[in-house]
């Protein structure tokens, strides 16, 4: 994930976007497309964005602003097509709510015609329009319009419930990063087949009524491979590293094979291999090593798909093609041309940079053998991430997996080749500069174009949640800011030169309401940071939960102390921290601070650093104490353990009306080690790390199990300390 602009000793700035503070062309062109020509880094300081990100990004909308003629035709060609448009190109419709502004102010006589997603044409005029949008059922249906003087206009009309479902009662669940989770079955990474193991105890054994997994999206194969989820090649399609391949009905099939081969049996060889993979993180304390687990994958998965498939699973596997279509082809296509020409399509030959070439048609009919071998491996991974969902309602959980959708692609991968058109070419989001990082961030991550979204009716985007929903029961939003606006930062650029975009956050949200409303699925915004004024609330208002994070939850108009539990928010997930943060443990004793001093990132003197940090976990504690829940604990700092400590820690988060609590699993056995330390590369071992107990030895999924520190910490969690609470 990015990191978050966050700062627990300052209140968290505003960001709105201000106002543009002249009538120049150039803030009325930007204006017109939603780019912004200022914005506010704290509520009582507006600064101006820099004329040459303004140009860069309307440029990046085919929008020439290079030069003062440029500007001024550009914006007398712009205010023609607004003049003249009947409708925009996407309209949405709350249940239950008036009709959409742009119909209602279309002139008297204007005949509708609706063609519904279901198939069905309804057809009125402006007269009948009010009773005619409240009958129309939830989707995303065609819209035509033909004014009495014959103009015409068509749209997309999204029909979208007005709000989600509150979660079924009050719950608590497990956060963990999935690769980090390894059993003594997995191949040195955790797998689907852990995931599925994990929600059938955890649902089972603990009450747990939900696990949320870093995003499984399939990353961009390459040596090494980028292990952050959060850069992922698709997010639309897992990645198949996850799969647990004896699990796979055709394996055994394939191990007999193996053996009438006798060419030395590859397979019957690979639970040595296994073996040798897991211990070197279990045992030898080395690093997760995910080139060479997905290496020994692919060459089983090689002789996995030689085996035909039966009747049933062909038939499964050939509607799982139909209803996936296109966009897994492209897909498929792109993982089969990234083997032969690298895994940035940017300097393929030019005739494959498009995927609707004739080039690339040619190499896809040469490369079909390898386009199935990837769309199979598509299949195999969606079916085992099913299982994992089925396990974790089998077990009794009343959400299951909670999946965690990242905030953009790499820009050469599978997904920004396929979607051109709707990708900002030239263009990074990030962050602007702020309190966390006064040089502004640049995530490396292209934006969607919202023009081209709109214009759509946002298909990509429906597609997206469609297919990450269908296994989840609920679904995080990485930076769910970006659903209203994005930081674009030109290429080659720093991030302090870039500007915001805006997106049209109704569209966005009545498409995320609607999918999610479908699929029966919560959905959990990442908040945290800098979030401009309106946008929680806009949230709330449609059953969208927040994220809160105990150590920033302060009363930052009031004085910055801890904010009392009860004036926390109910739509949220809450929990102790993040895989982005250090872990319960490291904050309380500050370990923390002494690894960003070890790897030289620390901008103050290393004193002051370790003084905040104990006086932030001192005032944490005091709190505690106060509120009686920190047991035994009516002396000092070492009157109590550090275990004790972090079972207060959730005690205080039961206190809080939060919907949700979300326990991170690392620290359930002390873990001090953060998954991800933002800021750094190859300083840290980013997203390599197994889970650990408190001196630094990886714990198994079976040594979970059978962790006393965790189950009395899960015991806190489902007696309540008194609470009604599950």
């Amino acid at each position: 994930m990015p990191p978050r602009p966050a700062d627990p000793g300052e209140p968290p700035p505003s960001g709105a976007p201000a106002e543009p503070s002249d009538t120049t062309p150039l803030a009325r062109l930007a204006a017109s497309y939603g780019v912004a020509t200022s914005y506010r880094p704290s509520p009582d300081r507006t600064v101006a964005a820099a004329d040459g990100a303004v140009v860069a990004a309307l440029a990046a909308l085919d929008v020439d602003a290079g030069t003062p003629q440029a500007v001024d035709a550009a914006l007398a060609a712009r205010e023609r097509q607004l003049a003249a448009r009947l409708l925009p190109p996407t309209l949405v419709h709350w249940g239950g709510g008036e009709p959409p502004a742009a119909l209602t102010a279309l002139p008297d006589g204007t005949r509708l015609r609706v063609r519904t997603e279901q198939g069905e044409t309804v057809a009125t005029d402006r007269a009948g329009l009010p009773a005619t949008v409240q009958d129309l059922p939830a989707g995303v249906h065609t819209l035509g319009a033909t004014t009495p003087d014959g103009r015409t206009a068509d749209a997309h009309l999204v029909v979208a419930p007005p709000r989600l479902p509150a979660p079924p009662g009050r719950t608590y669940g497990l956060l963990v990063q999935l690769y980090s989770l390894l059993s003594r079955r997995s191949w040195g990474m955790g797998d689907l087949g852990d995931l599925a193991e994990l929600t059938s105890w955890a649902g089972r054994a603990l009450g747990a009524g939900f696990v949320q997994v870093n995003p499984l999206h399939a990353a961009v194969p390459g040596a090494p491979t980028d292990p952050s989820p959060y850069r992922p090649s698709s997010r639309r399609y897992p990645d198949p590293v996850h799969l647990r391949v004896e699990d796979i009905p055709e394996y055994p099939y394939a191990l007999a094979a193996d053996d009438a081969e006798g060419d030395g049996g590859f397979l019957r060889t690979l639970p040595e291999r296994a073996a040798r993979l897991r211990e070197s993180v279990l045992d030898k304390g080395e690093l997760i090593d995910r080139d060479a687990v997905w290496e020994l994958k692919r060459q089983a998965l090689e002789r996995v798909r030689a085996v035909p498939l039966g009747p049933g699973r062909l038939a499964a596997y050939w509607d799982f093609l139909a209803e996936e279509g296109e966009a897994l082809e492209d897909h498929a296509t792109w993982c089969a041309l990234a083997e032969v020409y690298g895994s940035d399509w940017h300097r393929w030959p030019a005739g494959l940079r498009d995927p609707r070439s004739a080039e690339t048609a040619r190499a896809r009919a040469e490369l079909m053998d390898r386009v199935d071998f990837h769309t199979r491996l598509a299949w195999l991974t969606d079916a085992q991430l099913g299982t994992a969902q089925r396990s974790a309602r089998d077990a009794g959980m009343p959400i299951g997996l909670v999946h965690d959708l990242a905030v953009g692609v790499h820009p050469g991968g599978a997904d920004a080749w396929a979607q051109q058109r709707y990708v900002a070419a030239g263009m990074s989001i990030g962050a602007p500069p702020d309190t966390f990082n006064s040089r502004g961030q640049d995530w490396g991550l292209p934006p969607w174009r919202p023009d081209r979204l709109a214009e759509s009716g946002y298909a990509p985007y429906r597609r997206l949640l469609r297919a990450l929903l269908r296994h989840a029961g609920a679904l995080r939003i990485d930076h769910v800011m970006g659903l209203f606006r994005l930081w674009w930062v030109p290429q080659g650029r720093p991030p302090t030169e870039g500007t915001y975009v805006r997106y049209d956050a109704d569209a966005m949200l009545a498409i995320l309401v609607l999918e999610a409303a479908r699929a029966g699925a919560l959905v959990i915004g990442e908040d945290l940071g800098t979030v401009e004024p309106g946008v929680r609330e806009a949230l709330d208002e449609r059953g969208v939960l927040g994220t809160s994070v105990l150590w920033f939850e302060r009363d930052w108009e009031g004085g910055g102390r801890p904010l009392p539990p009860e004036r926390w928010r109910t739509n949220c997930l809450a929990t102790a921290t993040t895989h982005d943060l250090p872990s319960t443990a490291s904050r309380l004793t500050g370990d923390h601070v002494d690894l960003r001093h070890r790897l030289g990132l620390l901008t103050r003197p290393l004193a002051e650093e370790r003084a905040e940090a104990a006086a932030d976990a001192s005032e944490w504690l005091a709190v505690l104490r106060r509120l009686g829940l920190l047991n035994g604990a009516s002396g000092g700092l070492s009157a109590v353990s550090e275990e004790a400590e972090i079972q207060a820690v959730h005690r205080f988060l039961l206190r809080t009306p939060a919907r949700m609590i979300g326990l991170w699993l690392p620290d359930a056995v002390g873990d001090r080690r953060p998954q991800n330390l933002p800021g750094t590369w190859d300083q840290y071992p980013n997203w390599r790390l197994p889970i650990a107990d408190a001196g630094g030895r990886p714990v198994t999924l079976e040594d979970l199990a059978a962790s006393p520190r965790l189950r009395a910490l899960v015991d806190v969690l489902r007696r309540g300390e008194g609470q009604d609470a599950w």
